[in-house]
């Protein structure tokens, strides 16, 4: 009896895992297909008129193409399953994408920083089934906070705020046991807030909605319940209905007109600048005495309100803005993202620190602004762009010939030596990319964006690096911030060898052009997988071969190579990358008398011997 029971028990486990194995198999395959149907849908339902999705090519039938695509994030980088979906700041227009809901196993949806309008959809919890974090923020999103909503008993966070939402926030949101985060200010909602557990809102996440009351805001007015103050109220607004009618038409015609002024001056002005009325006063703390003394007023009329088409970048430290003043000059704002670990003393702090730190290859910070919860930091504008676009135009074919290209990557590793070595404090970048070096106006490099990292959360800002790198390119990431989370230098130094390989090859650090379709890598995997130095030669630029400089070609190839071994040790400090592109670039006069000092602590001193010999020998 004992044996029977024994294997009976046997067998019934037994059909239990065969049953869930074939369960998750069966499921698996049904993300797969539904996972590639969904961004099909998705691509076709957006306009993408910067044209941000071209990466999503559904020609490639490998498994886990998907998870290649320009904001698309896998359960694993070779399986179909779609786990986040993070298109912020592309300018998609159109409406909120239904087909969303064939990405069964989606977890997060990020579709801020956009045109969509329209509702919400009022059935969103049956799109988003499993959605921990939702974000529709800063669109021009209309009509009611749908109830389903509450449905949603994943949700860890919740972005409505800057859009055009009305009526009345569904108190049923306040039963998400999960939620930590909510936020609908600058909208257009009325009535009592949903009462919400302690810790999860405050008062600036119902800001600019002048009709929503209670706690945390100013309590809501009790609603009469005697008769006799019915009747009078109806006797009140019986007397004053005619006087009333005739004001409202006259105010009616007014307020068009104001409305259609307002929008001739100000055609696409951000809601979140509107929202700063009242501190247009402000001044902007200035580190340079050449540029005039200005306030915020002055910010706002030189980037016509921080006027979306005035965006010139964007990234996850936050979007810049081109503003031209009164008198003719031209300057980079860029709005922060906003940081919950800094205290407003914490960042006077640091901008006192990054004030003074100048050097030749650095873009200078001019000045900075607070108002309210706004971060605006000014700079320099640098007329000539990005590295990136100069490298990868919209129309294809990079005009950048090779001595400019050297100039560049020497000059870029000069500034990014100097913060490793030579400034006080060292500053480690953690997030260097070909869109953080900008051109001045005679193509000199500036790197932007040093020291920033510091004002993010830090834990965030590295999880924020691992994932997306600055700009959303996995290709700049060092491999051990999978494990460690931890910036260094030798992390900028792989990063730094990625833009090096970008400058050599023309390709982009997460889409090979030349490699084989069945290739899955980026482009330091790409590179990597060359075994000899004859094919190490074919991943040069094509148009830059055959025209006298093949050898400083495979010598710089080298170097970048160096600059992206796996293991950081093995990796050279900035200072030797600099020396070494140095004397690559020797015959053509781009250097000047160094500013940076001979590393004494880099732990690397045999290498740095070994380097020098390897530079005197490319002299």
């Amino acid at each position: 009896m004992l044996v029977k029971m024994v294997l009976s028990s046997r067998i019934f486990i037994a059909s239990v895992v065969v049953s869930l194995f074939l369960l998750i198999n069966c499921g698996m395959t049904y993300g797969t297909e539904t996972d590639i149907f969904c961004l099909k849908n998705v691509k076709n339902s957006l306009q993408d008129p910067y044209n941000y999705l071209q990466s999503w090519d559904f020609n490639n039938k490998t498994e886990g193409y998907i998870c290649k695509f320009t904001g698309v994030e896998c359960w694993h980088p070779d399986e179909n399953r779609v786990l986040n979906l993070k298109l912020s700041n592309m300018g998609l227009k159109g409406q909120f994408p239904r087909s969303i809901q064939n990405c069964s196993s989606l977890t997060g949806l990020d579709l801020s920083i956009n045109r969509l309008s329209q509702t919400i959809p009022q059935d969103i919890s049956t799109l988003l089934k499993f959605v921990t974090t939702l974000d529709l923020s800063s669109n021009d999103f209309t009509g009611d906070i749908p109830l389903s909503l509450a449905n949603c008993t994943y949700l860890n966070s919740l972005k409505l705020d800057q859009n055009q939402l009305t009526g009345h926030i569904p108190a049923e949101l306040a039963l998400l046991q999960r939620l930590k985060s909510f936020s609908v200010s600058n909208n257009l909602l009325t009535g009592q807030v949903p009462a919400f557990r302690n810790g999860i809102v405050t008062a600036d996440s119902y800001a600019n909605n002048s009709g929503l009351c209670g706690v945390p805001l100013e309590q809501c007015q009790a609603i009469a319940s005697k008769t006799n103050t019915a009747v009078i109220a109806g006797a009140a607004v019986g007397g004053v209905t005619a006087a009333a009618l005739g004001l409202g038409i006259g105010l009616f015609f007014y307020v068009r007109r104001m409305s259609y002024k307002k929008k001739e001056e100000d055609p696409e002005g951000n809601k979140w600048a509107r929202s700063l009325k009242g501190t247009k006063a402000i001044k902007v703390s200035m580190f340079e005495k050449s540029i005039s003394k200005m306030n915020l007023k002055d910010l706002m009329k030189a980037t016509s309100n921080f006027s979306k088409s005035n965006i010139i970048g964007s990234g996850r430290s936050g979007t810049i803005y081109k503003a031209v003043l009164h008198d003719g000059t031209s300057l980079m704002v860029k709005r922060l993202q906003e940081s919950q670990q800094h205290t407003e003393k914490e960042f006077l702090s640091e901008m006192g620190t990054l004030g003074t730190v100048r050097h030749r290859n650095l873009v200078p910070l001019l000045g900075f602004c607070m108002a309210k919860k706004e971060r605006l930091l000014v700079y320099k504008n640098m007329p000539n762009g990005t590295l990136h676009d100069q490298l990868h135009p919209a129309d294809g074919g990079s005009t950048m010939d090779w001595s400019l290209r050297l100039k560049v990557a020497i000059g870029a590793a000069r500034g990014l030596a100097w913060l490793h070595h030579s400034c006080n404090p060292r500053i480690i970048h953690r997030n260097i990319s070909s869109k953080c070096i900008l051109l001045d106006v005679d193509f000199e490099p500036r790197i932007s964006d040093f020291g920033l990292a510091r004002l993010m959360n830090p834990i965030d800002t590295h999880l924020s690096t691992f994932v997306n790198g600055e700009f959303g390119d996995l290709g700049y990431v060092a491999p051990e911030y999978a494990k460690t989370l931890m910036a260094t230098p030798k992390g900028d130094v792989y990063s730094f060898g990625t833009v090096l390989l970008e400058l050599v090859t023309g390709e982009r650090p997460t889409h090979v052009a030349k490699a084989p379709e069945t290739f899955k890598g980026n482009l330091v995997e790409w590179i990597t997988q060359f075994s000899s130095n004859s094919k190490l030669q074919d991943a040069i630029d094509e148009s830059l071969v055959g025209k006298g400089v093949d050898h400083e070609l495979f010598q710089f190839l080298k170097v970048a190579c160096n600059c992206v071994t796996e293991t950081p040790k093995e990796r050279p400090t900035m200072f030797e990358v600099y020396q070494l592109l140095r004397a690559i670039g020797s015959r053509y006069n781009f250097t000047i008398e160094d500013e940076i000092m001979m590393p004494t602590d880099t732990g690397d001193t045999d290498n740095l011997e070994e380097l020098i010999v390897a530079r005197e020998q490319t002299g």
